[in-house]
């Protein structure tokens, strides 16, 4: 049986030779194609955390933890050394203050500074927002995840457990739409929890390996919390590009040979999804290629 990491390496080829180059809104440019699919079986306790560079499964993971949570504050994920969602306000502080104060500096008056972290750490309405507390026109809010573990408890066979992030009347305030945005589950007759997660737009060298691992641990513990197994994890890419400034880092990647995948186990279940902490997560087996590096298109 091929190592299903290969799937993703061919998607990276694939990239390179066949995708349509173009300019996006960053202005660094990229070659992309449109329509991808691939899928990831959990059911023996491996994840796709992918072996040809090294992935900080940690970081992805607590990422998720912090959608959980309904945050938007990039005070949150700081306090924990998450920093891939800094560059963002990092620029609007940048542009609206005319000076042009480093990451550190900036990640640094957000963690001492209760004011300056409300104006400039505020991401707006993002992931967390609309997963745990989307407001509808009657001002109602509605907790997608709780309804979502509600159905996977006692109607497993709905075709109607999904959540998403996609809330068109806040777009605009928030600093970055959504990519993955659509999450729907499926539970099969042996009881396995299985997940298709919808990513309107994917950075296939830095974004893609944060939303699969994340997705990993969102399947398991969402599993735990309805007392069902780990299934299959399918990923499907609406426009899947790479950076042009990332090119020679794919081919860098592609000629590498995959190592086998690790295994994730949850060492506790907590009372609620609300209840997960980042040391509820073993990996195991993890033996990635080391790290290859690319800035992010901002």
């Amino acid at each position: 049986m091929q190592h299903p990491e290969y799937q993703f390496l061919d998607l990276l080829r694939r990239v390179l030779e066949k995708g349509d180059e173009r300019v996006d809104r960053t202005g660094v440019g990229t070659r992309s194609l449109f329509g991808e699919l691939l899928r990831f079986d959990l059911s023996n306790g491996q994840v796709p955390i992918m072996t040809t560079k090294r992935v900080y499964w940690k970081t992805a993971v607590k990422e998720m933890l912090w959608f959980l949570t309904g945050g938007t504050n990039i005070r949150q994920l700081l306090e924990q050394n998450v920093k891939i969602w800094s560059d963002w306000p990092l620029e609007k502080y940048r542009k609206a203050s005319g000076t042009d104060i480093s990451q550190d500096e900036f990640e640094g008056r957000i963690l001492a500074e209760d004011e300056f972290a409300r104006e400039w750490g505020e991401l707006g309405p993002v992931y967390g927002k609309q997963w745990r507390r989307w407001v509808d026109a009657d001002g109602r809010e509605h907790d997608q995840i709780g309804t979502l573990i509600e159905t996977l408890k006692h109607n497993p066979s709905s075709r109607r457990m999904l959540f998403h992030a996609w809330n068109v009347g806040e777009l605009d305030s928030m600093a970055l739409p959504p990519c993955h945005m659509v999450y729907q589950f499926h539970v099969n007759s042996r009881n396995e929890l299985n997940c298709l997660i919808f990513q309107r737009s994917c950075d296939l060298f830095l974004g893609s390996f944060f939303n699969f691992s994340g997705g990993a641990a969102l399947l398991h513990m969402l599993a735990q919390q309805a007392g069902l197994t780990p299934g299959e994890l399918v990923w499907v890419g609406g426009d899947v590009h790479i950076y042009l400034n990332h090119i020679d880092q794919v081919r860098e990647q592609i000629e590498r040979t995959p190592r086998p995948l690790p295994t994730m186990t949850l060492t506790r279940k907590p009372d609620s999804i609300d209840g997960y902490t980042i040391d509820d997560f073993e990996v195991t087996g993890y033996d990635p290629h080391p790290v290859i590096k690319g800035d992010v298109a901002v």
